[in-house]
Order: structure tokens, then C-alpha cells, then sequence
């Protein structure tokens, strides 16, 4: 072999390096979805190629003639494998694919047959003879209707496989849509460059310019493996998510007939596809426990529904979307039913624990309630055995406050407060000695001004006790005046706290009402006079008021 026609050789060479750097590639990432087939198709370029280039420098016309028959060997396994990629790479859906895979191997093995036999009857190499060339002599032979035929049966399941691919081209995202296109045009240039060759077209000095489309096409498809991931980052079919989805699915089309719905859906119909699709869903749902045909005619809807099977019941939550094309127009709805049994089963044990644990606040308050005013009563009556001229004052006032409070519709836990605070309303008395306490007699200013510090004692004693913080108004203000001239802040008007408001009614009816060691108890008669006399200047005048109808009704 000359220098010539070996830098003739070189782009056929460089071609099938190419073909087998990108068999390795694909052969190496055979985990991918559809690397397996393709790693097939590249098998068969490459030894097509192998082929062609030992076809072009055998000088004799039987060498041409075997080289070119392996060229047909080689090309059954990208007829082959071509629409087997095209299947696995996009999931595409075939009714019967092993049947369909199994039957792709009759023609091209009737070939082979008819290949071996050529020598017998010339159905394919018919008149072949060795045409001059340079720097290589080419096989020429006639168009047979074997070699015919079977060159449209590979271009027609070749452009079968590209129309599977085609189909997926319209993907939402821009990486898997670069892919399929990158894919096509590698597959569709040395397809068209093979189809030049088939009607004659001579472009190259050699009959056949296929390796080169080849290189091209394998170039493209190396830019796409490198660049966009081929076999690295591929999609998962849509079909097969839709399929292996475990919630029941269906599609409807803007007239309600089914046009599609997943394996789970038809396993609780107890049907089989090809007796929904097409149906109306009034029909096909129309005893169905998911309420399906209640919303037909909605964009949007969620509702539960309870589907039972056996003795277990099966909670559904039913979701509805519409669906839209391109130019957002509705073409039907999605409706998705989501297992919730294990939600609602979490929802029935939480509302039973926390029923438990109301029942356990509610216990253990009531437990704290009765120790709270168990505690109160004892301050009430550690007071009272320390003054016996006034036992049983805390007990009365504080009823005839609650009393007062209730007509005025303070209710809840602001009656409780007033409640505490009546209780402890002379807490602050502890600080006052004995003698100025039990003295018979009136007071000094000295002994007075020590007896007018006890509000701010029972501040002082309640103020770190955080539950008694509103109860404390009234040890604190029930010695405030409506008119500001009682002690200890001489607060005004409503500026003082309505608890020590009512309480101070309810305070100084008790007192005048029985007997203290400064003086006999009053007539009611004479009570009820100093009473509304007081009225705008100790008392308030409406609170006043409720005071003396319920003494008027004897509630009192």
C-alpha cells in the first residue's frame, strides 16, 4: 500500500476510532437507561465501517464482494438497535415489546439467509463487477428487489425508532429537550448520509460517503454525551412514573371521558384499561366510593372520601387539576387519590391522647384549684384567729363581693380574681403589732398612719406571687376613695380598680353591719342613709346602686 492511499485511508480510520471511543463510553455507563442498545448501534457502525474500509482495499472483486456482504451483516445491529434504544431511552409504551423485539430478527436473518446463498440465485449481488478508481477500485452490482426491499424495511424501522424519539422532544425542561434533539441528529445524518449513497449520488470519489456522515453524526452525539449528560442525567419516562405511582390516578378530557388511568385505579375498579378508556367517568364512577363524578365540571377541588375493603376502611383524599397545553388552554383534568388511612389513624390517636391529656389538665388543675383555695382560706383564717373581733368578716364580704360582681356580669376567671382578692383583702394586716390592732379605743394619727401601711404590705407579700397579679387589686385599693381621698395612692374615679371598687361596698357593709371593739353595729336603716350620703364620694354611685337593689330584693 502506497503513501496515497494510505492518507486516503486516515478519515475512514479517524471514523472508526470515533465509532469505538463512543461504543467504550456508552459500554462503560451500561447501568444507564437505553446505554445497552446504544452501545449495540455503535457495534454495528463500527464494524460496518471495519467493513467498508477493508471492502475499499481488497483488489480483487470476490474480496469486495464478502467485505460488502459483512457491511450487511453489520448493519442488521443498528437496524435492530436503533428503535430498541429508541424504547428504552424514552420509556415509550409498546403493547407487546418482547414480541415485537423477537419478530425484529425475521427479516434480517431471511437476509442472511438469502446473503449466504447470493452465489445460487443473485438476488442480491446481481452482475457485480469491479469498477476503476482512484486510489481504490469499487464494487458495482444492479439494484435487486431483495436488496431493495430490504433497504426500506431497515430505513422504515430506522425512522420508526427517530419518530419514538421525536415524540419526546416536547419535554418541560431544556436539558432533556437537548438531549433528544442531539440524539436525532446523531442518528438522522449518517441515516441520510447512507440514503445518498443507496440512490447513487455521488458526492465523494468512493460510491459511499456514509463513514463520514457517521463521523459527523458520532461527533454530535459525543458533543451531547460530554456536554448535556447523555446516559448520566436521563429522564425517567412519564409513563412509567404515571404507572408506578401507588395512588389511584385518571385523566379526563374536557368531555369527561377517560383518556388515561394508572394500574392502582384499575385494581380498585376491578377493570382493565381497554373497558375505561374512552368511557364516559358519570359511567365508569358512578357507584365509585371516591366522589370522581361530583366533580367533573371544576378547575380545582380537594375532598376526602372512605373507600372500603374487607374489613378495613381506606381513607382517600381527592385532589383535581386542570391541565393545559402550550397556549394555556384546559385539555382535561388530573384527578389524584392520596391514601391518607395512616393520616387519619394518627389524627384519631392524637385526638384520643389529647382528650387524655385535657382529662389530666382539667384533674390536676381542679387538684391545684382546691389546694389554692384551701391556701387562701388558711391566710383568711390565720387573720381571723389573730383578730377575733372580726371572724368571719373574709368569709362574708368575700360572698357578698361575688355577689355585687356577678349582677355586674364579671364572670370566668376575673371572678376568681375578685374571689382571691376578697379573700386576702387584709392580708396586709400581719404587719400591724397587736396592741394598735385589739386596741379598744380610737387610733392615734400615729397608730392610724401604721394601720393605713397595711395596702402596702399585702402589695409588697402578693406582688412575687405571679397567679395572684390581678387578685392583688383589691388588698391593694379596697381603702381608695371614689372622691381621691383614700389612701394609699388616692387614686379617683375609675382610676381605681372595679374589684376594689365593689369589694370597698361590700367591705364597709360588713363592718358597720356588726360589732367592733370601736363601736356597736349599725341599723340597716341607718346603714343604707350613709350609704347613699357616700355615694360620688366614698362609692361609686353605679356600682352603688346594683349594691342597694339587691339589698332591697334581700339578696343581700
Amino acid at each position: 500500500m502506497n503513501r496515497v492511499e494510505i492518507i486516503y485511508l486516515i478519515p475512514y480510520i479517524v471514523s472508526l476510532l470515533f465509532s469505538i471511543a463512543i461504543l467504550l463510553y456508552a459500554r462503560s455507563k451500561r447501568r444507564a437507561q437505553g446505554a445497552i442498545a446504544y452501545s449495540w448501534y455503535m457495534l454495528g457502525e463500527s464494524l460496518w465501517i471495519s467493513g467498508f474500509i477493508l471492502e475499499m482495499i481488497s483488489p480483487d472483486l470476490a474480496g469486495k464482494i464478502f467485505w460488502d456482504g459483512f457491511q450487511w451483516l453489520a448493519s442488521h445491529l443498528f437496524i435492530i438497535a436503533l428503535p430498541v434504544f429508541a424504547v428504552q431511552f424514552t420509556d415509550h409504551k409498546l403493547r407487546k415489546p418482547r414480541a415485537l423485539f423477537l419478530a425484529s430478527f425475521l427479516v434480517p436473518t431471511l437476509f442472511t439467509l438469502i446473503l449466504a446463498t447470493n452465489t445460487y440465485h443473485q438476488w442480491i449481488y446481481n452482475n457485480p463487477i469491479l469498477a476503476p478508481g482512484l486510489p481504490f477500485s469499487f464494487l458495482l452490482y444492479d439494484d435487486t428487489p431483495v436488496f431493495i426491499g430490504y433497504a426500506i424495511y431497515g430505513y422504515a424501522v430506522m425512522f420508526w425508532g427517530l419518530y419514538i424519539l421525536l415524540l419526546r422532544i416536547i419535554r418541560p425542561h431544556g436539558l432533556y429537550r437537548t438531549q433528544i434533539i442531539l440524539i436525532l441528529l446523531g442518528f438522522l445524518i449518517p441515516i441520510i448520509g447512507a440514503l445518498i449513497s443507496l440512490l447513487n449520488i455521488n458526492i465523494a470519489p468512493q460510491r459511499d460517503i456514509t463513514p463520514f456522515t457517521i463521523a459527523v453524526g458520532n461527533l454530535i452525539i459525543a458533543w451531547g454525551l460530554f456536554r448535556f449528560r447523555i446516559f448520566k442525567v436521563a429522564p425517567i419516562g412519564r409513563d412509567r412514573v404515571f404507572e408506578a405511582m401507588m395512588e389511584p390516578v385518571v385523566i379526563l378530557d374536557n368531555q369527561n371521558l377517560i383518556v388515561d388511568i394508572n394500574s392502582a385505579m384499575l385494581k380498585l375498579l376491578e377493570k382493565k384499561a381497554d373497558e375505561v378508556i374512552g368511557e364516559p367517568a358519570k359511567i365508569v364512577f358512578d357507584n365509585f366510593p371516591i366522589p370522581i363524578k361530583m366533580y367533573t365540571h371544576v378547575s380545582y377541588a380537594r375532598a376526602e372520601a372512605i373507600f372500603n375493603t374487607g374489613k378495613k376502611q381506606i381513607h382517600y383524599e381527592l385532589t383535581i387539576w386542570p391541565l393545559y397545553n402550550q397556549q394555556r388552554e384546559m385539555l382535561g383534568r388530573i384527578y389524584i387519590s392520596h391514601d391518607i388511612t395512616a393520616l387519619k389513624d394518627l389524627e384519631h390517636k392524637l385526638r384520643n391522647l389529647n382528650t387524655e391529656l385535657e382529662d389530666r389538665v382539667v384533674a390536676r388543675t381542679r387538684e391545684l384549684a382546691d389546694a389554692y383555695d384551701t391556701m387562701l382560706e388558711g391566710f383568711a383564717r390565720a387573720l381571723e384567729l389573730r383578730d377575733k373581733e372580726t371572724e368571719g368578716h373574709s368569709r362574708r364580704v368575700t360572698e357578698n363581693t361575688m355577689k355585687i360582681a356577678q349582677k355586674m356580669g364579671i364572670s370566668g376567671e376575673a371572678l376568681e380574681d375578685i374571689r382571691s382578692g376578697s379573700i386576702l383583702h387584709d392580708i396586709g394586716k400581719i404587719s400591724i403589732p397587736d396592741k394598735i390592732l385589739h386596741k379598744p379605743a380610737r387610733l392615734t394619727v400615729e397608730e392610724r398612719e401604721i394601720v393605713e401601711q397595711h395596702p402596702e404590705t399585702a402589695y409588697k407579700l402578693l406582688l412575687p406571687i405571679t397567679y395572684l397579679n390581678k387578685a392583688i387589686e383589691i388588698p391593694f385599693s379596697h381603702h381608695e376613695k371614689w372622691d381621691g381621698t383614700g389612701y394609699p395612692q388616692k387614686l379617683k374615679g375609675k382610676r381605681i380598680p372595679v374589684s376594689a371598687r365593689i369589694f370597698a361596698i361590700a367591705d364597709v357593709w360588713d363592718a358597720l353591719s356588726n360589732d367592733r371593739p370601736y363601736h356597736e353595729a349599725w341599723s340597716r336603716e341607718k346603714i343604707i342613709r350613709y350609704f347613699i350620703d357616700e355615694s360620688g364620694k366614698h362609692f361609686d354611685p353605679e356600682i352603688l346602686n346594683i349594691f342597694l337593689e339587691l339589698l332591697e330584693k334581700g339578696e343581700i
